[in-house]
């Protein structure tokens, strides 16, 4: 993504943005211990738009003259020797398109002058409390020095509005870096089934993903991988990863990578030993029968709540067979009896987060309509909790989810995850290298 790139969403978002200045604010490193710090992950936001990925960076972005001034880190040779290269102001403007751009310690002072001309200020209160902060000084001042004409701001928006519509579609350098992401994380995936056996522990399946994801230029996971074996399936979030797998369990992988800031988010479930129990297939069978559905409509025009419908009506059914559920269909479609099996939504957005930005909803509160360029995963998924009552023994502690990640296009959906393997015949002979 060149600075031509920045440039254009950028002119996008001053032309939505109609009059005003936006503020976007980039948050500190995260302390890890007492002198670490976790390694950092650029505001998602600000680097949409500028490009700029360093800790603490303000934007201020002047829809009225197009301009864009960066508030950075000045280059220091003895930080930089501890820390990592910075651009500093001259970088700024050199190698990121910014129109102004001078060091932090001089935002205070220049901030006044920089927003007081304009009558409309957009912000995202709750997003960063330091930013919170400098808005609060700067409109009271603005209030208190009214009386001499220089009033300010009146008015604050949210630009996340704009902001996160514009990157609900993606363009095609972000589906290039998508489709990477994906790429790279569904050859993780078939490393960790061939790992997989009745002895190893999760934490080496996880190994095997996270040393993919580095070979091959990944930024690192794109979240916690989560390799969870036996009962811990039933848990959605996982992450300890400490438990040996046993003979007769099920692993549940889910895992992504991060590629030029973009996140893949697979999620395959696959038997240690290489051949399904009669309860496990019937479960498994079950679940990559409603995601085909879902992702069938995953179409331009169809609504983002299309997805979830088809994959619960496939689900229902399924727990009515397997007597999970009992009852008049009909009454329990009504009830969402589904939901106790089920626990979570089919889908959600992915891009620059994980679960990324932008409303299901439209202006009306309708689920909203796809269109071409939006990407999001299709992830139906069964739970058989151990503590389940009235429940068959055969499926305690059972847990099944399968997670693609689909693009939306004039033609029809397109799965970019493809490569991770989740037909049975496909898991029989990638699990443990095919054995027999």
């Amino acid at each position: 993504m060149t600075p031509d790139t920045f440039r254009r969403r950028r002119e996008q978002f001053f032309a939505q943005m109609g009059e005003g200045v936006a503020l976007l604010f980039a948050p500190p490193p995260q302390a890890l211990g007492w002198d670490l710090h976790y390694r950092y992950r650029p505001d998602p936001d600000l680097r949409y738009l500028t490009g700029f990925s360093e800790p603490e960076t303000v934007a201020l972005l002047d829809a009225d003259r197009r301009r864009l001034t960066l508030f950075v880190r000045p280059k220091d040779r003895q930080r930089e020797t501890w820390e990592g290269r910075r651009a500093g102001p001259e970088g700024a403007r050199r190698d990121f398109g910014a129109d102004a751009a001078f060091p932090l310690s001089e935002l205070n002072r220049r901030l006044p002058q920089l927003v007081r001309r304009h009558a409309v200020l957009h912000h995202a209160l709750g997003v960063s409390e330091k930013g919170d902060r400098l808005v609060a000084e700067l409109l009271a001042r603005f209030r208190r020095e009214a009386r001499r004409g220089q009033r300010g701001p009146v008015v604050v928006k949210d630009p996340t509005e704009i902001l996160h519509e514009m990157r609900l579609v993606k363009e095609p350098a972000e589906i290039a870096a998508l489709s990477r992401s994906a790429a790279i994380a569904a050859r993780a995936h078939r490393d960790a089934m061939g790992l997989a056996a009745p002895g190893r522990h999760e934490y080496e399946l996880a190994a095997a993903l996270e040393r993919r994801f580095v070979k091959e230029g990944a930024w690192g996971p794109a979240y916690p991988s989560i390799v969870a074996s036996g009962v811990n399936a039933t848990i959605l979030h996982y992450d300890e990863n400490r438990r040996r797998i046993a003979p007769g369990d099920l692993v549940l992988v889910d895992a992504g990578c991060e590629v030029d800031g973009y996140a893949s988010d697979i999620t395959r479930t696959f038997p240690a030993s290489g051949r399904f129990t009669r309860p496990q297939r019937r479960l498994y069978d079950a679940v990559l029968a409603a995601q085909r559905a879902a992702i069938a409509r995953a179409l331009a025009g169809a609504r983002f709540i299309e997805i979830h419908d088809a994959a619960r009506e496939v689900l229902l059914d399924a727990l009515l067979d397997m007597g999970l559920l009992r009852g008049l269909r009909a009454s329990l479609k009504k009830t969402n009896a589904a939901q106790r099996f089920c626990l979570h939504n089919t889908s959600h957005w992915l891009g620059l987060d994980v679960h990324d930005r932008g409303r299901y909803v439209d202006g009306k509160g309708r689920s909203r309509r796809l269109v071409p360029g939006m990407v999001l995963t299709v992830e139906p998924g069964l739970y058989v909790r151990p503590d389940e009552k009235g429940v068959s023994p055969e499926y305690k502690g059972l847990g099944v989810r399968i997670e693609d990640d689909v693009l939306v296009t004039e033609r029809g959906p397109r799965v970019l995850t493809g490569g991770a393997p989740k037909e049975p015949a496909e898991l029989v002979r990638a699990v443990g290298g095919g054995r027999s």
